[in-house]
């Protein structure tokens, strides 16, 4: 069962209400059966790919939602737990006093270690267990609790170690991650004129790209969560760099088709590894490639990319490998019909 199952199933059970007066905000919205075009909820949801399901389903939805008149804020949980203690703080900010906050996540998300911290400060009026998760319902106090504002702090943009500005939530947060460090080692002046950069998280490897390839006359950043290209566009001050919120599978063949594409696709959504979101994007940087262009990237070692490679490019290496990650050269993308 899924976490918006189980939002459904609490609505029929009428443990769920939705508020007669005063919006519903629903952070990190799934879609869910419960939600319909006619019913009012603001969905809140920054990752391009879910974002666009709700879209498509007509439902009211935006990356993020501004209101301080909610009569309902429902929050669905991450694996990030300082993330989720941000939304909770946004979310009882939202509400007008005596709102209700309701807290969503299965067991694997953490749900009830964060129901307990955020029980110390707002004790809670009820909860709801089904499924291996439960909903947990506050009410918002005439005053917000003291510790609302530590995680709001928690959840917004700083600075990492290394001087770029990333958040909770986003991919490899505190630091580059070593796969994208393997892969600039690979950058030569190969790297060159249009260049696109596909899934590419809070800038870090079009920052180095810019600074270590000076054949690069333009770089498009492509990322699927919005938050994390929002830290990008800060991270990425050079004017060569445009910015585009995008779901990377999704992109249609372009009428201007890049020279160079560098790439550290992401490897799942959940827990468990999806070989096919890879294979998705080594899809997509065909499609976008001139014929005599270039595709950089790396990939986790264990992960079964070689027939996906065969299948969208007419020559393809390995550059390098250790015990985690090999760095892949392709050229001569394959022209297939359709977008």
């Amino acid at each position: 069962m899924s976490k918006t199952d189980r939002l459904s199933l609490a609505v029929d059970a009428g443990e769920l209400r939705l508020p007669e007066t005063g919006s519903t905000v629903f952070l990190r919205a799934e879609p869910a059966g419960f939600l319909t075009r006619d019913l009012p909820v603001l969905c809140e949801q920054s990752f391009r790919p879910t974002h666009d399901r709700l879209a498509d389903e007509g439902l009211n939805v935006s990356p993020r939602v501004e209101t301080e008149d909610a009569g309902l804020v429902i929050v669905n949980a991450t694996r990030s737990r300082a993330e989720n203690l941000g939304n909770v703080a946004r979310g009882l900010a939202m509400l007008r006093s005596g709102g209700t906050l309701a807290v969503n996540g299965n067991k694997t998300d953490g749900i009830d270690s964060l129901v307990r911290q955020v029980g110390k400060a707002l004790p809670a009026a009820s909860t709801w267990v089904k499924a291996h998760g439960r909903v947990s319902f506050f009410e918002r106090p005439g005053a917000l609790p003291a510790e609302a504002e530590d995680w709001t702090a928690g959840a917004a943009p700083a600075k990492n170690e290394e001087g770029f500005w990333t958040m909770a939530g986003v991919f490899s947060p505190a630091g580059s991650d070593p796969g994208s460090h393997r892969l600039v080692e690979a950058f030569d002046k190969r790297v060159r004129g249009r260049v696109a950069d596909l899934g590419a998280g809070w800038g870090w490897l079009s920052a180095l790209a810019l600074h270590t390839c000076d054949k690069i006359t333009g770089i498009d950043l492509y990322e699927a969560e919005r938050r994390a290209l929002d830290c990008a566009e800060r991270n990425v001050a050079d004017p060569r760099a445009g910015f585009h919120w995008a779901d990377v599978p999704s992109l249609p063949r372009m009428t201007e088709p890049y020279d160079t594409v560098i790439c550290n696709p992401p490897f799942h959504q959940g827990r468990a590894a999806e070989p096919d979101l890879g294979a998705a994007f080594i899809a997509t940087a065909a499609r976008i490639m001139k014929p005599a262009a270039t595709l950089f990237m790396v990939a986790n070692r264990q992960l079964p990319y070689e027939a996906a490679l065969d299948a969208n490019f007419g020559h393809w290496k390995q550059l390098s490998a250790d015990r985690n990650f090999k760095v892949i050269l392709a050229a001569r993308p394959k022209r297939r019909s359709g977008r």
